[in-house]
């Protein structure tokens, strides 16, 4: 299980996944496999009859979702956003890197109809990105890793809200209502989870917890933010050992069943210039928007707030961060999913766009992340 915690090896079994998914869908078991995907399990009655993909983006993806709320509730009540004075720099930094590739995006898609896909190049990956600069990263200083994972953090909230703002429609009110209700009881056992009662409160609360899950989908809200409701609300303690408990899961089982199954797309057999306006924005703003827009944001926070609270890296380190940050793959292949759900090519193409664009990110931002930790291994050698 301890294998599973470590960042690098969470990269590299999400990014074999991934490359596992696609090379099968293109071969004789890629019919199979995407019949297997598409294959409806659960109770219709209480409409829970999902594909089989749809339980893994939809149920098994909640998972990682609740994970990703108890850091940012640590980050943000005791950790390196716990004040504005901390945040305004990486915030900065992380809406710059979601305005302008969501802006590249748009200016290859304006007039295609495929506009709504503006969030699919807006998001990070912080098990990648990270895993990257722990594989490359050696002598850096840790304010680089503090400033990339504050940057991820703020990120993912970004995504959490465009998830719950621009892809629920038509919401039932009155599910959404008893989800809260769940919420709420969930928080309430969360306080109680000590002693004698632990066992019942633990049971209770994974009961909860699913039917928060069940009625956050009734409502028409994507049933992932269940998990970040959960998250958020659960008490510091106990929400820290159950995140420990639940990471080797995510990390070695959650995520790349995930990453196999939005791979699963055969590479459209179609000349390149027909590849969809999708294609290409996608392709292009996840590694050059997200460079740029977190360059740029990250220069104007370096220069705003209290001296004292700021991350303190330079440029040199901010353009290192801001090419990790292309890496949008998890994230952004739900966010595929979710904005390009009526329309099965234009979803294809945007896979393989999110994965090109993420590799493209991770080849240049681990040679960025190489070079300046042999500047840093030079300069400081006391350090390494």
């Amino acid at each position: 299980m301890s294998l599973m915690r470590s960042e690098r090896a969470a990269a590299g079994i999400l990014l074999g996944a991934a490359v596992l998914g696609l090379v099968l869908a293109n071969t004789a078991f890629g019919p199979a496999l995407q019949d297997l995907k598409a294959m409806a399990l659960g109770p219709a009655s209480l409409h829970l009859q999902l594909s089989v993909g749809a339980w893994i983006s939809d149920g098994l993806l909640a998972v990682f979702f609740f994970i990703v709320a108890i850091e940012l509730r640590h980050e943000l009540t005791v950790g390196e956003l716990s004040s504005w004075q901390k945040a305004l720099h990486p915030a900065i930094a992380a809406v710059f890197g979601v305005a302008l590739p969501a802006a590249v995006y748009l200016s290859f898609t304006a007039g295609s109809g495929f506009e709504n896909g503006w969030p699919v190049p807006t998001a990070t990956d912080i098990a990648f990105a990270l895993g990257v600069l722990a594989v490359f990263g050696r002598g850096l200083p840790h304010r680089l890793r503090v400033f990339l994972l504050a940057l991820a953090v703020l990120d993912d909230l970004i995504a959490i809200l465009i998830i719950a703002v621009f892809f629920t429609t038509d919401p039932n009110l009155v599910d959404l209502g008893l989800s809260v209700v769940c919420v709420v009881a969930f928080w309430l056992l969360s306080r109680l989870l000590r002693g004698r009662l632990r066992a019942p409160v633990a049971v209770l609360m994974v009961l909860v917890g699913i039917l928060t899950w069940m009625l956050v989908h009734a409502s028409g809200v994507h049933a992932t933010i269940a998990g970040v409701a959960l998250g958020l609300v659960m008490s510091r303690e106990p929400a820290r050992r159950t995140a420990h408990v639940l990471e080797p899961w995510s990390n070695g089982l959650v995520l790349p069943l995930f990453a196999f199954s939005a791979a699963l797309v055969a590479v459209p057999a179609v000349p390149i210039d027909r590849l969809s306006p999708a294609f290409w924005g996608i392709l292009v703003a996840l590694p050059v928007g997200k460079l740029v827009g977190i360059t740029i944001g990250g220069w104007i926070g370096g220069k705003i707030g209290p001296r004292s609270n700021r991350q303190g890296t330079g440029l040199v380190d901010t353009l290192v961060v801001a090419a990790l940050g292309g890496i949008g793959f998890t994230v952004s292949l739900l966010m595929n999913e979710l904005a390009f759900a009526g329309s099965d090519d234009v979803r294809d193409e945007g896979v393989l766009a999110v994965l090109l664009g993420s590799s493209v990110s991770i080849v240049a931002g681990g040679i960025a992340v190489a070079l300046l930790a042999r500047r840093y291994r030079r300069l400081h050698p006391h350090r390494v």
